[in-house]
């Protein structure tokens, strides 16, 4: 029985005939039936566990060298279509039978009280971190046709449509994916910070632009309808910031140019978008009513809102001008009336929006001129304010060079205590440190011209400064100095990052530090932000020990900053892979600390995830509405604290994890080379995927890779490795240790079902034959038993899980993902069976045809596409 709805079903077939027709059309019908019985095949391996997968692998073992590239590419582009037809759908009328939102509105009403509620929700600061993913293989030009074939599935459920207006849809439909064919699908150069940050601005200007405003409406006739009151003009619950150009830890590409560059571009697409806005407004506001006050101050104009307007449309076009010329590498000062900060915008647009309602046209203000003042509250001056991000290690150099320099010491070698008293005493000194004329080295030159760039930028461009892998309170007091050295005139907030399972365990005591000092409490001015990296902390101690280790890293800083009244926003590193802290939005927010919260969070959002979440209106709509319900649910009816005997517990199986994950990364020496052979972690370098390198040195071994590049090719071989390691030992001390209280935490805590249950989500997801084709194909044969053990591993985990969920079969409980992934595996197992081969005959010539190189490239991108996630 199938419970994929019919309407998705439905769209996924006539993609994949359109596809078929195209290939056919393209290659002829004997490629066609290949392509045809290899998809036969496919799904005749997935009919159950013991399928045989050797008629397929014999079928595939046929093609001839000519034929690889255009097969790899059919089944590729079916599950980039599969991909757009479900997204289309779960963003539909038709698959949002409840209205989330709604609902949690209702329910916490009924809790809680209407003014509660509404006071919680007024409050609400829910703020959005774009990022750049360094393996987001989908080029940009093929997402505006996948984001042009998912308006047309849209346009098609239209029960209006003439029959023409129908047929054209369908056209338009057919010729998309033939240019779609017709495209490289695989990047030639690959894309500069820069690149990155303007597909960044792309994804506000062609759906959050929109989507912002229309979600705000809807949300306004939600808490009018539930509550009693709507929203205030100045309501904004959602900011956006970005990574994108400010990011350069470990990236060399980013520079202090390109971060200049992405601030000046980003004031001169604000600035392009309001002007838009302006010239809308000034064809709506033709009213000639008006406040006296309002009249007074365009001289008694017969049109007063587009008097009031045209100013603030100059200024826009003043700095449109601006940037432009300073974007192209000119040297021009702004002009005086250049927009510096939100209020330049909001002061006129108010004006208008006040006069209107005194004059009782509240209907006429609410329309596009609220529309217009949400989005200035939303997106600011430049759209996304940038995060500065660096290693903690580059201060540390860029202040040794200093000292040495003045004769000082060698702050490198200081212990802690020297670092923070040195430190405190030039923040608290009036005298410049650094001289006026001193050449420094580049590393240290860069560290200080990036802060340079900050003091000469509006305050509202820029964010917070992050400072990666920070482990002492000397790493917050460096930023600081440096920033203070720039001549930088306001307080940039900075941000510590705890990363590894040590750091996390630390960050209390660096915090508390901190904290007592006066210095540090009125730079801050009693607020402060904390991220947690979930990335490198599972990559450092296993999934299941990085996840309790961040839980009790919140939980400690939330008590803290309550002991010492400091207003505390944590920010949370997540990925888009359960390998990285992704997962659902309801889950993630459900399985917070007690007081967390609070009303406001930070959360990174990167490429691939960006891109499902936000990169249509309308999908971006329900993405903000799941955002806001689980925030206000975390908020009015967080977690009780877990029982001692589930710490307890916890705390034991986190040990057992910790022990079974580095056993085999850290301390079996088989292990590199085994990752080495297996993986496509080489042949990953090929791909011109991000600006930023795979390694964060050029040398060592699984400690150097990123976390990104590190579960992409664990997710490529379809082992999966990174979610689930250590977790067998886990689930087997618990359940042998203390079953009834293993089960009341599954019962009762929602940090360990939202675990166990995303745990379930990656096993279902792996493969272990398929793992085994590639150990075959690639790996030595001395290595063959570390991966007989992992996948014995992976074995046992599946069976205790469905032991401990009281199920048969993986993803029992959840019908619909595992006939989502039924779909795919008939198409993306022949590109993991091709990827193989195509490794092993380029390891082995070392000399590879550039048609089967862009094949191996393609099966990569089709992987990602088939397992909904790169990285």
């Amino acid at each position: 029985m199938t419970v994929i709805p019919d309407t998705l079903r439905e769209n996924v077939r006539m993609l994949g005939e359109l596809l078929g027709d195209t290939i056919l059309e393209n290659q002829g019908p004997e490629l066609f039936r290949k392509v045809e019985e290899i998809r036969r095949l496919g799904k005749s391996v997935n009919v159950s566990e013991e399928s045989d997968p050797g008629p397929l692998i014999e079928e595939l073992g046929t093609l001839e060298d000519k034929d690889i590239l255009p097969i790899v590419r059919s089944f590729s582009q079916f599950l980039n279509l599969a991909n757009i037809a479900e997204q289309q759908y779960f963003a539909s009328a038709e698959a949002q039978q409840r209205d989330i939102l709604e609902d949690t509105l209702e329910q916490l009403e009924g809790n809680l009280g209407k003014d509660d509620v509404a006071q919680a929700l007024k409050n609400l600061n829910i703020e959005l971190v774009l990022t750049a993913h360094p393996t987001e293989v989908t080029r940009r030009t093929l997402i505006r046709k996948y984001e042009r074939i998912a308006q047309t599935l849209a346009d098609l459920k239209r029960t209006d449509l003439l029959p023409y207006e129908r047929n054209e849809l369908k056209t338009g439909l057919r010729r998309t994916i033939d240019e779609i064919w017709h495209t490289n699908e695989i990047r030639d150069e690959r894309p500069t910070a820069v690149d990155e940050a303007k597909w960044g601005f792309a994804v506000i200007e062609n759906s959050l632009w929109q989507a912002i405003p229309q979600f705000m409406r809807e949300l306004d006739r939600s808490a009018r309808r539930r509550l009693g009151q709507g929203l205030p003009v100045d309501a904004s619950p959602f900011h956006f910031y970005s990574w994108m150009g400010g990011d350069r830890d470990g990236n060399p590409n980013v520079t202090h140019t390109v971060t200049r560059e992405v601030l000046l571009l980003g004031r001169w697409m604000a600035a392009d978008l309001y002007l838009k806005d302006i010239h809308d407004l000034a064809g709506d506001l033709s009213m000639s009513e008006a406040s006296d006050e309002l009249l007074a101050q365009v001289d008694n104009s017969r049109t007063p809102y587009r008097a009031r307007l045209h100013g603030l449309r100059t200024r826009l076009e003043n700095t449109l001008y601006w940037a432009e010329r300073r974007v192209k590498g000119e040297t021009v000062k702004p002009p005086e009336d250049v927009i510096l900060s939100r209020q330049d915008l909001l002061e006129p647009l108010m004006d208008c929006y006040q006069s209107l309602v005194d004059c009782g046209m509240q209907r006429i203000a609410d329309g596009a001129l609220l529309d217009s003042i949400r989005r200035v509250h939303c997106f600011g001056i430049n759209l996304v304010p940038l995060d500065i991000r660096q290693d903690s290690d580059r201060h540390v150099q860029a202040i040794d060079e200093i000292t040495q320099y003045l004769e000082l010491g060698e702050y490198s070698t200081w212990n802690e205590d020297e670092r923070q008293a040195f430190l405190i005493e030039q923040l608290e000194s009036k005298r410049p440190l650094v001289p006026r004329n001193w050449v420094p080295g580049p590393d240290t030159q860069e560290v200080l011209d990036t802060a340079r760039i900050l003091a000469e930028e509006p305050s509202e461009t820029i964010s917070s400064y992050i400072i990666s892998m920070a482990r002492q309170p000397s790493d917050v007091l460096a930023v600081a100095l440096i920033l203070k050295e720039s001549g930088l005139n306001w307080n940039v907030p900075i941000v510590p990052l705890f990363e590894t399972l040590d750091d996390l365990d630390r960050s209390f005591h660096v915090m508390e530090k901190l904290w007592s000092m006066d210095w540090y409490r009125q730079y801050t001015g009693g607020r402060q932000t904390v991220m947690i990296g979930y990335s490198d902390s599972a990559k450092d101690a296993g999934k299941l020990t990085a996840t309790w280790a961040q839980y009790k890293s919140q939980e400690n800083l939330v008590k803290l900053a309550a002991e010492k009244d400091i207003h505390l926003m944590l920010f949370h590193g997540r990925g888009g892979t359960i390998g990285r802290g992704g997962g659902p939005v309801e889950k993630a927010m459900a399985s917070q600390p007690p007081g967390s919260v609070r009303g406001a969070i930070r959360v990174t959002e990167q490429g691939e995830m960006i891109r499902y979440k936000f990169g249509l209106p309308r999908v971006a709509v329900r993405s903000l509405g799941i955002y806001v319900a689980a925030t206000l649910r975390a908020t009015l009816e967080p977690n009780d604290a877990p029982k001692p005997e589930w710490r307890e517990l916890i705390e034991a199986m986190s040990q057992a994890s910790l022990k079974g994950y580095r056993g085999i990364v850290r301390e079996d020496e088989r292990f590199v080379p085994y990752f080495r052979s297996l993986t496509p972690e080489q042949e990953l370098g090929k791909l011109a995927l991000g600006s930023r390198p795979a390694k964060r040195k050029a040398t060592g071994g699984v400690e150097s890779l990123r976390a990104i590049p590190w579960v992409f090719a664990w997710m490529q071989v379809r082992l999966n490795l990174p979610s689930w390691l250590g977790a067998r030992q886990a689930l087997q001390y618990g359940v042998e240790q203390a079953p009834e209280t293993f089960q009341d935490m599954l019962d009762h805590w929602p940090f360990f079902s939202s675990f166990l249950d995303l745990l379930e989500m990656v096993l279902g997801k792996a493969d272990r034959s398929i793992a085994a084709y590639y150990e075959k194909q690639l790996v030595p044969e001395e290595l063959h038993s570390l991966g007989e053990q992992l996948r014995d591993d992976l074995k046992q985990c599946e069976v205790l899980l469905n032991r401990v969920k009281h199920q048969d079969e993986l993803l029992a409980g959840d019908a619909l993902l595992a006939q989502s992934i039924q779909v795919r595996n008939p198409y993306t197992d022949p590109l993991n069976y091709l990827q193989a081969e195509l490794m092993k005959r380029e390891r082995k010539t070392g000399n590879f045809d550039p048609h089967l190189e862009r094949a191996l490239k393609v099966t990569m991108a089709g992987i990602a596409a088939g397992m909904r996630n790169t990285g």
